[in-house]
C-alpha cells in the first residue's frame, strides 16, 4: 500500500512570554496550512519560553508559507528550523553488531581462528547444524528492484534503501529478526529470481519488497517452488493479513457475515489480488474483482473471482475493498444503506470515510490504520521459529484471525507497536505449521531477550 506523505519539519520559536502568545502562534500556524505535531518546551524565562514545535504540511512550498507566518507574528522569533527525518536517517537507521565483547586474545581465538574451525567442519559434515551455530536462523533477507516503492513508484533500488532499513529496524525491535536489505539493479524476472536462489543459504526466510505486478506474482511463485526456505512478497499477503483483520473485525461490529456478504475488491494490483484471493479462501465464496487491466481481471478469475466492474461492484456488494491509488475514485452517490467500506489508498482515500457514512454505508475507514507492519514481522517469525520451509494460506489466516482478535473494542486493528499482538501473530503462525506437518524441528517459540 501507498504511505501517507507529509513534510515535516521541527522548528524552534522563540515567544515572548504574554499572556495568549502560544495560541496566537498555532492559529498562525493553521491559518498558513501547517499541522502542529509534537510540541516540546526547551527554556523559560521570565522574558521568554523556546520550543520546538513539529509542524506538518503537503510540501515544501506550503512549509514556507508557515514559517513567514510565523516570522510576520509579532512576539515569535524562528531560532533554527531541522529536519528531524533527514538527520535520523545520516549513516542509515541499522547496523550489524557482535553479539559478544571481543576483549581478549582468548575469546578472539574462539570467536575466529583457531576455534572457529572446528564449527565450520561440524557444519561441511552436517549442513543442518548451520541453523544452531550461525547467525543463520534468525536473518531475513529483505529485497527490492525499487520498481513500486511506496506510493512513489518506480524510483529504483537505492531510493529504496531507507524503506529496506525501516523493515529491518521493524522487524528486530517487535521480533528480534536481523533484516538484512538486499538491493537488485535489474528488473528482471530471470535475474532476480537466479540472485536470491544463490544467496539464500545466507538466510532463514525471503521477504520480497517493493517489486511491481505483475513481475512480483511471478517472481515469488518461482521463489517459492524453488528454495527451501519461506518467501512472501509482503506488498501482497502482509496487506492482505491486516485488511483480512480489518473486515473481520468490521464484521464483528456491525452483524454483517463475511461468509453470506458479497465481497468486492476494485483494484487488483499486488495488495488487491492478495486481498481477493484470501477473502475467496476465507469464505469459499468468489470475490468481485474490478481493474482497468485486463491481465489482472484475467488473473482474478483463474483464482475463482467474478470479473466486474466498478459501477457493478458498488451496485452489489456488500462489502468494498479499494486499493487503487485514484482519490475520490468512489462518488458518494455510489453508496448503498448497509455497506461496509475500507478505501485504502493513502494519503488519499477513494472515499472519504465520513462521506460514506453520510450516504449510508454501515462502516468505513480508509487506509491508515491497515498497515503492514502488524502482519510480516510475526509471520516471519512464526514460520523462522517452526522451521517451516514455506508461508501457507492457512498461516497466513491464521495471522490475520489472531490481529482481528486482538483488536481492541472500538478499534479497527490493533496498536501496530504493540509486542504482544506480534508475539502472537508469530505462536499462531508457528502452531499452523506444526498442524499442518510442515514445521522440520521442534518448536520453540521466541522470547524476548
Amino acid at each position: 500500500m501507498a504511505w501517507e506523505q507529509k513534510l515535516s519539519r521541527t522548528v524552534r520559536v522563540r515567544n515572548d512570554q504574554t499572556l495568549g502568545q502560544l495560541a496566537r502562534l498555532l492559529m498562525a500556524i493553521s491559518l498558513a496550512g501547517g499541522t502542529v505535531g509534537d510540541i516540546n518546551m526547551l527554556t523559560e524565562t521570565s522574558q521568554h519560553v523556546v520550543r520546538d514545535i513539529v509542524i506538518y504540511t503537503d510540501n515544501l512550498d506550503q512549509f514556507e508559507i508557515v514559517l513567514k507566518a510565523i516570522r510576520a507574528l509579532e512576539g515569535s522569533v524562528i531560532t533554527d528550523v531541522r529536519d528531524e527525518v533527514l538527520e535520523l536517517h545520516v549513516k542509515g537507521k541499522i547496523a550489524i553488531r557482535s553479539r559478544y565483547p571481543i576483549d581478549s586474545l582468548a575469546t578472539l581465538r574462539k570467536v575466529y581462528t583457531p576455534g572457529v574451525a572446528e564449527v565450520c567442519m561440524k557444519i561441511a559434515k552436517d549442513p543442518s547444524l548451520a541453523r544452531l551455530y550461525t547467525s543463520t536462523s534468525h536473518m531475513v533477507a529483505i529485497v527490492t528492484d525499487g520498481s513500486a516503492v511506496l506510493g512513489l513508484g518506480d524510483i529504483g533500488p537505492l531510493a529504496g534503501m531507507p524503506v529496506m532499513e525501516g523493515k529491518a529496524m521493524l522487524m528486530e525491535t517487535l521480533v528480534g529478526l536481523s533484516g538484512i536489505p538486499i538491493l537488485l539493479s535489474t528488473h528482471d524476472p530471470d535475474q532476480i529470481v537466479e540472485t536470491i536462489s544463490n544467496i539464500a543459504m545466507t538466510f532463514a526466510a525471503i521477504q520480497l519488497e517493493d517489486i511491481s505486478a505483475p513481475r512480483c506474482f511471478e517472481i515469488e511463485e518461482r521463489l517459492q517452488k524453488r528454495l527451501d526456505i519461506p518467501v512472501m512478497h509482503d506488498d501482497q499477503h502482509g496487506t492482505a493479513v491486516v485488511a483480512t483483520a480489518a473486515l473481520m473485525v468490521a464484521s464483528r461490529q456491525t452483524g454483517v457475515s463475511l461468509s453470506k456478504a458479497k465481497i468486492g475488491q476494485i483494484g487488483l494490483g499486488a495488495a488487491g489480488f492478495a486481498i481477493a484471493d484470501m477473502g475467496m479462501r476465507l469464505t469459499g465464496n468468489p470475490v468481485w474483482g474490478a481493474d482497468l487491466n485486463q491481465e489482472a481481471l484475467d488473473r482474478l478469475s483463474a483464482a475463482g473471482g467474478i470479473p466486474s466492474t466498478l459501477a457493478e461492484i458498488m451496485a452489489t456488494c456488500d462489502i468494498i475493498v479499494s486499493t487503487t491509488g485514484v482519490a475520490g475514485l468512489i462518488k458518494p452517490e455510489m453508496v448503498r444503506k448497509g455497506q461496509i467500506i475500507l478505501a485504502l489508498s493513502n494519503p488519499f482515500p477513494e472515499i472519504n470515510p465520513i462521506d460514506a457514512l453520510e450516504h449510508g454505508a454501515i462502516f468505513a475507514a480508509d487506509g491508515k490504520s491497515v498497515n503492514n507492519v502488524l502482519g510480516f514481522p510475526g509471520i516471519f517469525r512464526g514460520v523462522v521459529d517452526a522451521n517451516a520451509p514455506r508461508i501457507t494460506h492457512e498461516m497466513l489466516l491464521a495471522a490475520a484471525q489472531t490481529i482481528a482478535d486482538m483488536t481492541p473494542p472500538g478499534e479497527l486493528v490493533p496498536n501496530p507497536l504493540d509486542k504482544k499482538v506480534h508475539h502472537a501473530v508469530a505462536k499462531a503462525v508457528a502452531l499452523k505449521a506444526i498442524e499442518q506437518g510442515i514445521a522440520r524441528s521442534d518448536y520453540v517459540p521466541y522470547v524476548e531477550e
